[in-house]
């Protein structure tokens, strides 16, 4: 099941269970106006910003507490519903499908600040609320939370793909960022893992085990992170280039010397073009650099000067800063919403989006072939990239009514997954396997890795309902 094939199709055969009318009787009984079994509801959390369909869930149970969580999951376990914990709907590999159909549990009202704790660079929170409204919450603390993956993605969902993003050259993923969880298991028991302790060498890490298990372990009710001062000074600029090869090697030999560079960001011609007819911008339209600096003023100053020399070595030109608050918010704003400038460039059509991540070294390697066997093959597409750490997404736009167009995307996807694991990196550096990368993952972990997932996820969930489906088949 976990060997890589070439996909021939964005839709792969899915198998409801059965739902007992008892069952959603209990429901409704248990959580009256908090359970919805209208259409509009479960179609609406039956699918993410991915491109793959699937039947929406019998039932959406609206959490607003452990208490709620834990009840719906018991009856889950009583009856061996499947159970999906929704956040804010913005994954892209098909991690919130009911492929075995079920009930969605939607934490989005459980979106409160636990605990902000300044002296101990930590905060604890609640699973659904997002990544900005968190950064609102605490911004007068003089401290903020810098795991960015673009879209307003909620904490619970971030830490359940292992998300990272634009900051993350600098400040890491979510995986070093939580620090404790409360989890719910597929039992109905609430756990905790971990502390508020920068260290611990208590057992097994079970933080780390469940950080990234896309919600195929239990389902978080709180989380506790690390939060960091807000940087004396930031100042942000665009470099252009012409060519990616160029953009890349200034990336490569910045991250090499060492420079602390906060974010850098690659976006190509195409995402260029796409973004200033979206956004109403008028960017240089080549490839382009996006970068920022954190730090003293003198410690920015420093960095972008280097950063600016080493652009200009690779013929980087058109060097623009962005100083103050509102220039920088455009710029990258511009940036995050690379996703929705490219769909609304071919009207009608769907994306097919993915992303891998290579060692630093090998970045142009991958992505030169990448982009020309992109560009043979004619189908509209974008690249851009949290290139600091090797990580790239390329999107393609095709019609989803020609099947011959989804092929071609999927073999282009397959291709350049492949390259990426032979170069010694990953088929997925944040989006998460989900239900679309689970053909690479036995060719990266290997199948005693495979293996050992398997075993972990039959020995926590013996009835196979959280999440079923996703990372791997247990069959």
């Amino acid at each position: 099941m976990n060997a890589p094939v070439a996909h021939t199709s964005l839709q792969p055969d899915f198998v409801q269970r059965p739902i007992p009318e008892e069952f959603l009787q209990a429901l409704q009984t248990r959580f009256g106006g908090q359970c919805s079994t209208a259409l509009a509801v479960r179609e609406q959390h039956g699918r993410d910003e991915g491109a793959i369909s699937a039947p929406p869930p019998a039932a959406v149970v609206f959490a607003e507490s452990t208490q709620d969580v834990q009840d719906a999951v018991k009856l889950c376990d009583q009856y061996g519903v499947p159970v999906i914990a929704y956040g804010a709907g913005s994954s892209l590999e098909g991690h919130l499908l009911a492929v075995q159909g079920g009930i969605t549990i939607d934490v989005s009202r459980m979106s409160r600040v636990l605990s902000v704790n300044t002296e101990d660079l930590t905060i604890t929170v609640q699973p659904g609320i997002t990544r900005k409204a968190l950064n609102e919450a605490i911004k007068d603390t003089g401290f903020f939370f810098p795991i960015d993956p673009g879209a307003d993605a909620s904490i619970g969902g971030m830490t359940s793909t292992r998300a990272s993003g634009t900051n993350a050259v600098r400040y890491g993923t979510m995986r070093e960022n939580v620090l404790a969880l409360e989890v719910v298991t597929a039992s109905g028991e609430v756990v905790r893992t971990g502390n508020r302790a920068k260290k611990s060498a208590a057992g097994y890490d079970l933080t780390r085990l469940l950080v990234g298990s896309e919600g195929t372990l239990g389902i978080f009710t709180e989380i506790t992170l690390r939060i960091y001062p807000l940087p004396e000074a930031v100042s942000a600029a665009i470099c252009s280039f012409s060519s990616i090869e160029n953009a890349v090697h200034t990336v490569i030999q910045t991250i090499q010397m060492g420079i602390p560079i906060a974010r850098v960001e690659l976006v190509d011609v195409n995402s260029v073009r796409m973004v200033n007819a979206y956004s109403k911008l008028s960017l240089r339209e080549e490839p382009m650099l996006l970068m920022e600096f954190h730090g003293s003023p003198t410690g920015v100053k420093e960095q972008a000067e280097m950063v600016q020399d080493i652009a200009h070595e690779f013929g980087g030109n058109a060097f623009e800063w962005a100083e103050r608050p509102e220039d920088r918010t455009r710029l990258f704003t511009a940036r995050h919403n690379a996703y929705f400038a490219a769909v609304s460039s071919v009207p009608g059509c769907r994306c097919i989006t993915t992303d891998a991540c290579v060692p630093i070294s090998r970045l142009a390697d991958a992505l030169l072939e990448c982009v020309t066997e992109a560009d043979a093959s004619g189908i509209p597409y974008f690249l851009v990239g949290h290139v600091g750490d090797g990580n790239f997404h390329f999107g393609y736009l095709i019609d989803p009514d020609n099947d011959a167009q989804r092929q071609q995307a999927e073999q282009l996807n397959h291709t350049l997954v492949a390259r990426a694991i032979a170069l010694g990196g990953t088929c997925t550096g944040e989006h998460g396997i989900g239900i679309h990368k689970q053909g690479f993952l036995l060719e990266e972990v290997g199948a005693g890795a495979v293996q050992m997932m398997r075993a972990i996820k039959q020995a926590l969930d013996p009835k196979n309902i959280l999440n079923p489906g996703k990372i791997f088949q247990l069959q």
